[in-house]
């Protein structure tokens, strides 16, 4: 092995593209969760307080429950892209990506969470 091509692969460089799909589906789902779980308190007393409104409440936790899904599908096209030698700025992309997928995800559950909760669906 050369000096160059090492230097451009080193040998940890997958792991970044593996913490990035690890990222994207974890802070994702951890985000679906928390909007899934707030809203459905949300859910169950508007269907003792006024039952004519349950449907449209169950609007936010199928919202929360489909960022799950695009933190998914980021983790599987990351995931199938990594290879055990690659460069290390493709990692790093890799990271990126997953770190925006699963950081918006996270805020998304969060605010689908909190208007979930006050039933503004």
């Amino acid at each position: 092995m050369d000096v160059i091509n090492m230097d451009r692969c080193p040998v940890y460089a997958s792991f970044f593209g593996a913490l990035g799909c690890a990222i994207s589906i974890i802070f994702t789902v951890i985000g679906a969760s928390y909007g899934t779980a707030k809203s459905s308190g949300a859910i169950f007393s508007s269907g003792i307080i006024r039952p004519d409104r349950l449907m449209q409440n169950t609007l936010c936790a199928i919202m929360a429950q489909i960022l799950s899904i695009y933190g998914l599908v980021v983790s599987v096209i990351i995931s199938g892209s990594l290879v055990e030698r690659m460069a290390l700025h493709t990692g790093f992309l890799q990271l990126g990506a997953g770190l925006s997928v699963g950081l918006c995800g996270l805020a998304a559950g969060f605010a689908i969470g909190i208007v979930g909760d006050a039933g503004g669906a």
